[in-house]
């Protein structure tokens, strides 16, 4: 248990990011071509022979309109191959690294003996985001505490699903804003433009409900999944570290349909080519974040039906489940399980044990109370209708625990807990009557009196 979330970013890192960061190679790059169709036929099949599937050609009548289907995004590049002075149009806005590989192969493959490719650069990065990576990081810096938001959420105890949704919603807003004021304005990395703050906050939101909707279904496993979905998968397929064309075919495919490539196409598309193409960026954002609701709901609805269940199974006294932490960040503290319910995935108790009367009753609802030995209350819990308890969390160390009930002699005991060694310690409390000592039935308990 202590190594599955250190294996998944091992796995992350040497199955999705390895690859995808490896040897970038061109996959169907789209670039116009103002030349007849049997010229445009020809230099494909020279493209073809030394990168095979790398380029796709698409013939257009002039040098114009190659430029315009480089300035409407709908292609990555343009050339003219004129006869003695053919000439390359490129987007260094689509990918630095892309512009670089098709000038090499242009300047190269494509030219006649004895001519010279010019360049010309259609639509260049913003001045203060020279190489185009810029909103790689602030796009990290709205995923990442959405992730956290998340997790330290798990602990805002007595917080309803409505004050966890609107606190996610509350930190989406302020990250982004953040974010988009930092980039904007104080770096001009990004535009300033009302749409760009939009799809940051629309990503915190994508970030935040799914992972919250994951817990009720995942629990403590749930930070896999977002790391996976959200880190692991989404950055190497976001295509701001490496083009999209120069992905490999599984992260091409991720790129369309995980939030962060959405969302870096929508801050692109309304940086550099005039808000255009939005709509997919829109779509899935907006269908993630619905995605998430829907979790959320079903959760809610899951939980009602559990505990339908368990008031008719007669169980009175519900302990709530832990939370479902993070353990790359969260500490351990202590919390009440259910007794008997623990599962693959799910905490195991440091002390558990039973109630009982003198005859071997057993006690629900006795107060369950654990200190430190300089009497710092740790943990507040009662028993089950089978009169047992659980627990977890403890540091390492020695500490007291007390069980009382109304009507019965509380009973004590000083316990050294060790989070390598589960301690079963059992109660018998007497009806009181006067000043009638308490017992108890593990031979290590020492009875402090009240």
């Amino acid at each position: 248990m202590g190594v599955w979330l250190p294996a998944i970013f091992l796995a992350g890192l040497l199955f999705s990011f390895l690859p995808a960061f490896h040897h970038p190679t061109p996959h169907h790059i789209k670039v116009a071509v103002a030349a007849p169709p049997a010229t445009t036929a020809q230099l494909q099949h020279q493209l073809d022979t030394a990168i095979p599937g790398g380029f796709t050609l698409q013939p257009v009548d002039s040098a114009a309109e190659a430029r315009a289907a480089v300035l409407n995004n709908d292609a990555v590049a343009a050339f003219a191959p004129a006869a003695h002075h053919p000439q390359l149009y490129g987007a260094k806005a689509d990918g630095a690294a892309m512009e670089s590989i098709i000038r090499q192969v242009f300047t190269s493959g494509a030219q006649e003996p004895g001519t010279t490719v010019g360049f010309h650069e259609l639509v260049p990065t913003r001045q203060g985001d020279t190489l185009g990576t810029s909103p790689f990081y602030l796009l990290m810096a709205c995923t990442l505490p959405a992730y956290f938001l998340v997790v330290t959420m798990q602990r805002a105890v007595g917080f309803s699903r409505r004050a966890h949704v609107a606190t996610m919603a509350g930190g989406g807003a302020v990250t982004a804003l953040a974010c988009y004021l930092t980039g904007a304005y104080g770096m001009d990395a990004i535009p300033q433009h009302p749409l760009a703050l939009l799809y940051l906050f629309l990503l915190t939101q994508s970030v935040s409900l799914t992972s919250y909707g994951l817990v009720s279904f995942l629990g403590p496993f749930f930070p896999g999944a977002s790391v996976t979905l959200f880190i692991m998968l989404s950055v190497p397929a976001s295509g701001l570290t490496v083009p999209v064309d120069l992905l490999a075919g599984f992260f091409r495919f991720l790129h369309p349909v995980l939030p962060m490539g959405n969302a870096a196409d929508a801050l692109r598309n309304v940086d550099y080519f005039d808000d255009q193409q939005l709509g997919r960026p829109t779509a899935v954002l907006c269908a993630w974040i619905a995605f998430g609701a829907a979790l959320i709901v079903l959760g809610y609805l899951k939980r009602l039906r559990q505990l339908v269940y368990e008031a008719r199974a007669g169980i009175t006294e519900y302990v709530p489940a832990p939370p479902a932490e993070d353990p790359t960040v969260e500490p351990p503290e202590p919390v009440a399980l259910p007794p008997r319910r623990h599962h693959f995935g799910e905490q195991p108790p440091m002390l558990a044990g039973r109630v009982s009367g003198p005859v071997g009753e057993p006690l629900p609802g006795v107060t369950i109370t654990v200190t430190d030995p300089h009497g710092r209350q740790l943990l507040h819990t009662r028993t089950d209708q089978n009169g047992e308890y659980a627990a977890t969390g403890f540091n390492d160390g020695f500490a007291v625990v007390v069980a009382s009930a109304l009507g019965r002699q509380p009973v004590a005991t000083r316990l050294l807990l060790d989070t390598a060694t589960p301690l079963n310690q059992d109660f018998i409390l007497t009806p009181r009557r006067g000043d009638v000592p308490g017992y108890m039935s593990s031979h290590r308990a020492t009875t402090i009196a009240p």
